[in-house]
């Protein structure tokens, strides 16, 4: 059973940056898709980038909320998937998490505060 493990969440000032992790305990996921999704109280949901596997390219994908402000990487030396979070808002405040699609495996969240 594969674990993903999320890290690197925090309280930042707007305009700050921050810089996720997701990992996997068990069996690597080097050659999976990864997304990375964001909750925020009373709301769904969202979806805020992906990564897609060695087959795809390892293309990324971001949301327009986040275009030109986050990047979504691989760490191929500690098989993590990154999520560089630069020029952070108020509204980016939520639960981060992120999810292997083809297993649908979630992690349990890491808790960012965007806040003066």
């Amino acid at each position: 059973q594969v674990q993903l493990v999320e890290s690197g969440g925090g309280a930042v000032q707007p305009g700050g940056s921050l810089r996720l992790s997701c990992r996997a305990s068990g069996s690597g996921f080097a050659m999976s898709a990864i997304d990375w999704y964001r909750q925020s109280a009373g709301t769904q949901r969202e979806w805020v980038a992906s990564i897609l596997g060695f087959n795809g390219g390892g293309t990324p994908r971001y949301s327009n909320a986040v275009l030109g402000r986050f990047i979504i990487s691989r760490d191929i030396v500690k098989d993590a998937v990154i999520l560089h979070m630069n020029t952070l808002k108020p509204e980016d405040t939520a639960v981060y998490y992120c999810h292997e699609p083809t297993r649908d495996y979630w992690g349990q969240g890491t808790q960012v505060i965007v806040s003066p």
